[in-house]
């Protein structure tokens, strides 16, 4: 038999142009794996004719949308995940799930090559092979644009030449990747960081500035999760996707950034996360309203490690596996309700509300019926600014600032 190559299929262009370019470079047969993840766009049966038809000797297709909801998305909320405390790691969540069933595909067709999409200057190139190579160290990894010159022009010269049946006289100035959780674009005008994102950039919001109604909502959260959108019962994938419309027609989840990738350099990105951002603003605030100080100020330092391992391609690491059982420790508590305004592109807590709740009246309130003995807190001041108290004594004698 032949050598196989499983690769990572879109349906687009490049992909499409690959299926043949691999089988023309090296020889091999090429077997096509496309994984819902919520992008939208084409139906995954008419993928799968399209990748038949530019050559390809098989097709693995999947549904995988609940799949990278309950076991991607979900632990991205308990984490807060947000790169540099913006970014909701929309490709990078995508990646390992696309991963998994590459992995699956490449064991049940006999591959031992795995091909992707990716240039050799983005972050997803290290996501892929990475993952690909944790989860079968035996495979080894493919990226025709990068390892075999397939450029945008070449590709458009091979589809024509093979009549392909994919359009390439479309081409969008940007770059988008996009799933359930956000939308992620590049390139272009974009890539002037003086330049401002114009509407037709975006695809997920609406312009928040456009006068219009607010929305209010009551998320209902259990162990962290998501299970009710005002009182309503729903899955992760269902209180994403109906979030995603809501705070998506409020103008909510709309970033500009310039970020730092992994491979050392830094690139300007628009996103459009509306469900996402959303569910974490609530899911933040029931974390202060039902997580011990210590356990959330450390919990605090673990999320950013975790979103940083997922960013950087690492989800399938050790550490990355260890942080999320903390954290799903510590999302025990995080159950309760959180009512949300949606409106001018902003996702604003107006209540919270829990069964697990710390928050104690008697003891925050400063009118009559106050709890909290005012009279302890004399001796615990003194007591915990006595270490501090007795070093800057120390330096102010040995004529040292303090300041």
């Amino acid at each position: 038999m032949a050598d196989r190559v499983v690769l990572a299929y879109s349906g687009g262009l490049d992909t499409s142009v690959a299926i043949g370019w691999i089988a023309e470079q090296t020889g091999a047969e090429v077997i096509a794996c496309a994984v819902d993840v919520g992008q939208g766009g084409e139906d995954l049966d008419v993928i799968r004719d399209r990748a038949i038809a530019c050559g390809a000797v098989d097709a693995y297709v999947v549904d995988a949308k609940e799949e990278f909801a309950d076991e991607y998305c979900l632990p991205a909320l308990k984490a807060d995940a947000l790169y540099m405390d913006r970014y909701p790691l929309v490709s990078a969540l995508s990646r390992p799930v696309i991963v998994k069933h590459l992995v699956r595909a490449a064991k049940e067709h006999g591959a031992s090559v795995v091909g992707h999409g990716c240039t050799g200057k983005g972050n997803d190139q290290v996501r892929f092979e990475v993952g690909i190579t944790n989860l079968a160290p035996e495979l080894t990894c493919l990226a025709p644009v990068r390892d075999l010159a397939m450029t945008r022009d070449k590709a458009i010269e091979f589809a024509e030449a093979n009549a392909l049946p994919i359009d390439v006289t479309r081409k969008s100035p940007y770059s988008i990747d996009q799933n359930v959780w956000g939308r992620a674009v590049e390139t272009g005008f974009l890539e002037d960081i003086w330049n401002g994102p114009i509407e037709d950039v975006y695809a997920y919001t609406q312009d928040p500035t456009v006068p219009r109604a607010a929305d209010e909502v009551v998320l209902t959260f259990e162990a962290g999760a998501p299970v009710a959108i005002d009182g309503r019962k729903v899955t992760v994938l269902e209180a994403i996707q109906e979030l995603n419309a809501r705070a998506g027609a409020q103008g909510v989840g709309r970033l500009d950034m310039v970020e730092d990738r992994l491979v050392g350099i830094k690139s300007r990105e628009v996103y459009e996360a509306p469900g996402a951002v959303a569910l974490i603003t609530a899911h933040q605030e029931l974390v202060a309203v039902t997580v011990e100080r210590d356990l959330a100020r450390f919990g605090r330092g673990v999320s950013q490690r975790w979103t940083e391992l997922v960013y950087d391609g690492l989800w399938f690491s050790p550490l990355r596996r260890a942080l999320s059982g903390f954290l799903d420790d510590l999302n025990a508590s995080v159950s309760g309700d959180v009512r949300m305004v949606l409106h001018g592109g902003r996702a604003v807590v107006t209540g919270r509300q829990s069964t697990e709740s710390l928050y104690d009246f008697g003891m925050a309130t400063y009118d009559t019926g106050d709890t909290f003995d005012q009279s302890l807190a004399k001796g615990f001041v003194e007591l915990w600014g006595l270490p501090s108290k007795m070093a800057a004594a120390r330096d102010l004698r040995q004529g040292r600032s303090v300041g």
